[in-house]
């Protein structure tokens, strides 16, 4: 069964419900999984996108702050969540597909503006929840999964703007990749979206305070799709809708796409 699956940090779901529909309606994932969506899991507007044909969701969410979404046209089983670090975030929840493919959507912490956790306890928070998910895939190492999400680290040197001017900032520095990668390395994920474009400069961010983020293109990729290594080769078709970043009043990521033929 082919399915389509697409990740977006939404950046408020109820303030960008028009643009969560204008996506489902253009380019019609089969599953879109959302962060940041800021909003209880009561206030989500489900029933917006059940008539753009989401009828199922799973969610996981709190007032103001993180939250994390799937949206699905396919059937759905909620298969639970994690809380990292202890701290009751809504940064993670799980779906199984009817073909039996488990979705794990993240947000991982952004950090603060400080790569040092003796003096930014942001940072160490990312940190210890990368930790977390290493030994968690580790002690329990998936199959036939499939993990999105912003996890907040662009871990490559084409995977922002200029790796030199980047290495002591926040989200590129070579601790974060280390413990990325260790992620990674745990569960044998598959990068999947540098496995269909393994090269050239690739973003999914452009910060906010940029006048025209489009010409000045100081982006980051910060948004990722994985799969664990007996479905990876099933991926393929994977893109960024870079012009999303473009539309009224949008989020500052871009939605983030990969097909499975399974």
């Amino acid at each position: 069964m082919p399915f389509t699956l697409a990740t977006w940090n939404i950046n408020s779901v109820r303030l960008r419900a028009d643009l969560v529909c204008k996506l489902l309606r253009e380019e019609g994932p089969d599953v879109l999984c959302l962060q940041e969506c800021k909003s209880p899991v009561d206030k989500i507007p489900a029933e917006v996108f059940a008539a753009q044909g989401y009828t199922h969701m799973v969610a996981r969410g709190q007032k103001g702050y993180n939250g994390v979404a799937i949206l699905s046209r396919l059937p759905l089983e909620d298969v639970g969540h994690r809380d990292f670090v202890g701290k009751g975030d809504a940064r993670h929840v799980a779906a199984r597909l009817e073909n039996g493919v488990t979705i794990h959507n993240f947000y991982v912490p952004a950090g603060g503006d400080v790569a040092d956790r003796e003096v930014n306890e942001k940072f160490g928070h990312k940190l210890d929840f990368l930790t977390e998910m290493r030994d968690w895939f580790g002690e329990d190492r998936p199959e036939k999964a499939i993990l999105v999400g912003d996890l907040n680290i662009a871990p490559r040197e084409d995977d922002v703007w200029s790796h030199k001017q980047l290495l002591k900032v926040v989200s590129h520095t070579p601790i974060e990749v280390e413990h990325m990668a260790e992620v990674q390395e745990a569960a044998n994920w598959v990068d999947v979206t540098r496995q269909d474009i393994p090269e050239g400069l690739l973003y999914s961010w452009w910060s906010y305070r940029a006048r025209d983020w489009d010409a000045a293109d100081k982006g980051r990729r910060l948004d990722h799709v994985w799969a664990t290594p007996d479905i990876s080769n099933a991926a393929h078709s994977s893109r960024v809708l870079r012009e999303a970043r473009g539309w009224e009043k949008p989020s500052d990521h871009a939605p983030v796409f990969a097909t499975f033929d399974l």
